[in-house]
């Protein structure tokens, strides 16, 4: 077995494999905790969930390293305009991200390093530049990378193929040194920032005076913080990352220790709302919390996150995500055909079969997790499991047969990263006429006439009513 990805920098897709020893290092950039994070946000870190549930699934043993930026230009302006300490802010908002990721259903990942907690290592790295003549002090204390000091710059994002202005200062005469600048500048960014008064008490000491790290500085003194040696095996993240962040951290690595930084880059494509770019302005910079209060559920959003290709545009529609809820509704009645054949309850379907249990033959399934594993086409997957469902493979299968596919379609649920039987139902009273067909379908079952009880159970569906079986008996919700 093989995971094969496009890789950024080849302009191809790879196979997926650790270089040295026997974990794949993977890095994301993760978030930066000054709001919530938005669904934009979401679903790069939600394909980079889903891949390393593939991963696993697939028998690869993956350390995933996943930063939270709490020091950078957003976090210290924003936190002192709040009145706010700097630590107290960000960890607000970090465990804002944790909750929200909690409710996706996101592994936790192997370690997540944060900025402020790699200054040490960070003031290092820039000894180590300096000493290497990659970079320089300037008069005020803030030292800078020196781009022309590294040939290769550029070649992640093939800038070698536009035309490009060298930008050191901006449009008032000030230097620039922002975090984040220009997509059509390249600069000499800066590694360290002398104190200014708009800091507040944000600083720290260095060897060239008081100040704080560039943003770009932290990934790369975290990677190599975080994993054994100077190289990783993948490193993800938005695509807008790979100007200039990522070229950055390349640049910077690769002086500082003189080995390839990493092997295999992964980046995940932009998120439209409703056709629109995500804007404050247009009022469609959506959280988790702001489309549950919408009535979706986070399993919905979940399925629309990942549900296309990482590698184009998704529009995002809330008639996508009522589609997503109908979508997560036909795979619970499948896994419920499957359940009648075995005789196990809904309520437990999650925990015996969504794990990462390594299935040696995904049967009818095979071609959803071809899909899977073949550069993460979570698209096709998506549209062979329904395939399979629209075939009603349950008719035929005994319960050993029922409980084999609940097995492979469970470890593509755990891939997927989708939970069944999550959704909060309205349970009340059934009237007379509902009891008496979920009466009829249980006696058709028990007298193991399985086609009538399907019949049956579809009728209810239909009449907004689901039946979930128990050991002795069963119970029925209405779901509106």
């Amino acid at each position: 077995m093989s995971v094969e990805l496009y890789d950024t920098f080849s302009r191809s897709v790879q196979t997926l494999s650790p270089w040295s020893g026997d974990k794949l290092r993977f890095y994301c950039c993760g978030p930066t905790v000054y709001g919530p994070a938005h669904i934009g946000n979401f679903r790069t870190f939600l394909i980079q969930d889903t891949l390393c549930r593939v991963l696993k699934v697939d028998g690869t043993c993956v350390q995933h390293v996943r930063n939270i930026t709490d020091l950078d230009d957003k976090t210290i302006f924003q936190s002192q305009a709040e009145g706010k300490n700097l630590s107290e802010f960000t960890t607000y908002w970090s465990e804002k991200f944790h909750s929200d990721c909690a409710a996706l259903n996101m592994l936790a990942p192997s370690a997540e390093p944060s900025a402020v907690a790699h200054i040490p290592q960070m003031i290092n790295l820039v000894e180590k530049l300096i000493e290497k003549k990659h970079a320089y002090a300037t008069d005020d204390g803030s030292v800078y990378f020196r781009v022309s000091s590294y040939k290769d710059y550029g070649r992640l994002s093939r800038l070698n193929q536009r035309e490009l202005k060298t930008q050191s200062s901006n449009s008032a005469g000030q230097v620039n040194d922002a975090d984040e600048y220009d997509r059509e500048s390249v600069t000499d960014f800066a590694l360290w920032k002398s104190r200014k008064p708009e800091d507040g008490d944000n600083y720290w000491p260095s060897p060239w005076g008081e100040g704080r790290p560039g943003w770009h500085l932290e990934c790369s003194a975290m990677v190599h913080s975080s994993f054994d040696g100077e190289t990783i095996d993948l490193h993800g993240g938005g695509i807008d990352l790979c100007f200039p962040h990522h070229e950055n951290e390349i640049a910077q690595s690769e002086c500082a220790h003189g080995k390839e930084f990493c092997k295999h880059w992964f980046h995940t494509a932009h998120l439209m709302v409703e056709g629109e770019k995500m804007s404050k302005s247009l009022g469609n910079l959506y959280t988790l919390d702001d489309l549950c209060a919408k009535g979706f559920s986070p399993m919905a959003i979940r399925y629309t996150l990942i549900s296309s290709s990482y590698r184009q545009q998704l529009n995002f529609t809330f008639d996508g995500l009522h589609a997503s809820q109908s979508a997560l509704s036909k795979l619970e009645r499948f896994a419920q055909s499957l359940l009648d054949k075995t005789g196990e309850a809904s309520k437990d379907f999650n925990a015996t079969y969504v794990t990462a249990e390594t299935i040696k033959d995904f049967g009818l399934l095979a071609k959803a997790w071809d899909a899977l594993r073949q550069n993460l086409n979570t698209a096709a997957s998506l549209g062979a499991i329904f395939g399979v469902i629209g075939s009603n493979p349950a008719a035929s299968l005994d319960a050993e047969g029922a409980r084999s596919m609940l097995r492979a379609f469970g470890s593509l649920l755990y891939a997927l990263g989708l939970e069944l039987y999550k959704t909060e139902d309205k349970i009340i009273d059934a009237p007379a006429d509902i009891i008496a067909l979920a009466n009829a379908r249980w006696a058709a079952k028990q007298s193991k006439d399985f086609n009538k009880s399907d019949a049956l159970r579809e009728e209810l569906i239909e009449k907004g009513w689901v039946v979930n079986d128990e050991k002795d008996g069963f119970n029925l919700e209405y779901r509106s």
